[in-house]
């Protein structure tokens, strides 16, 4: 009996064996969790500790001067902000396990640096911001990425109504997000824009379309409507009127305006575009997220060389394209 199972074991066992030296392995990123640091830590004792790490936490994204009396009080007074301890227990409750934002984010870094070879992210911080501000979410220069926490813990701190955050953007703040947010803040930082001080509609939609792309490509199995940070609704409203999207640019004219108070909310967080009634928002983001697909379809450029080409209109008229 055991030896005539033996073969289909070793064939199963040889079968198991070359398919995982088909798939590609794990990456992960080191996180360096400034926040369990910082609120670990006994206030009087943040000198000598933010001494000790100085050089994990060397940083300009995070400036620390622990030789300044005058900002380690200010630090010492927001560790024992009655609020931020809160929001630290929230977000340690959240993300006191990162081990799968580790490997996903070190996946998708890989997979960056393959696309791009100049794109190089090999440090990732986390922090507790102590603020809001949705656009500054996740923070990056050319090399570095700095993560605020509490902006995705903010569906569970609605009993602080976390400064006043309106409703549409709390929704935006959850965890299922936060890969997508590193990823297009990476883009973005690499993203050439036109030498003028005269932007266009265009011009904002191209390069938005530019860091969802690059976030699909380095993100492949996360669903559209995450990349577009959408609801469902929202994601199925943009995808059948994005004729009517794009007919309401051609007749307008807004394609080439340069004046930003006349076409902000098609751009801008919203609850909605105020141009189409019961509409998602950023309505132009997912137009300019087709442009460059087909773009990258016909033209089979390298992922470096979209980043660095600054003409929209070149990129619209090669793309083709044409709305469903």
């Amino acid at each position: 009996m055991t030896k005539r199972l033996l073969p289909p074991l070793i064939a199963a066992a040889c079968l198991l064996l070359t398919l995982s030296c088909k798939q590609s392995p794990v990456e992960t990123v080191p996180l360096h969790r400034f926040d369990k640091v910082l609120f670990s830590t006994p206030p009087q004792q943040l000198p000598q500790t933010l001494a000790q790490h100085r050089s994990e936490f060397n940083t300009e994204l995070l400036n620390l001067q622990p030789d300044n009396p005058e900002f380690m009080a200010l630090l010492e007074g927001f560790v024992q902000d009655p609020t931020m301890r809160d929001i630290y227990r929230l977000v340690d409750s959240a993300f006191g396990d990162m081990t799968a934002e580790s490997q996903s984010l070190g996946t998708a870094l890989a997979r960056a640096k393959q696309l791009c070879p100049a794109i190089r992210y090999d440090k990732v911080y986390t922090f507790i911001s102590g603020t809001f501000n949705y656009d500054m979410r996740v923070g990056c220069n050319s090399h570095e990425l700095i993560i605020a926490l509490d902006q995705y813990v903010l569906p569970y701190t609605a009993r602080y109504n976390y400064f006043n955050t309106p409703l549409y953007l709390v929704n935006q703040s959850r965890r299922q997000y936060l890969l997508t947010d590193c990823m297009t803040a990476i883009a973005r930082q690499h993203i050439a824009i036109p030498q003028n001080n005269q932007l266009s509609l265009l011009d904002y939609m191209i390069a938005e379309g530019k860091a969802i792309y690059f976030a699909q490509q380095t993100l492949p199995d996360t669903p559209d409507s995450i990349l577009m940070r959408y609801t469902a609704p929202q994601m199925e409203w943009m995808q059948r009127n994005e004729e009517h999207v794009w007919a309401y640019l051609m007749q307008t004219k807004l394609l080439f305006e340069t004046d930003y108070m006349r076409f902000h909310n098609l751009i801008d967080d919203a609850p909605k575009t105020n141009a189409f009634r019961d509409s998602s928002p950023r309505t132009t983001d997912y137009i300019g997220w087709q442009i460059v697909s087909r773009y990258m379809k016909n033209s089979g450029i390298s992922m470096q060389q979209l980043l660095e080409e600054a003409d929209a209109q070149k990129i619209l008229s090669q793309s083709n394209y044409r709305p469903k």
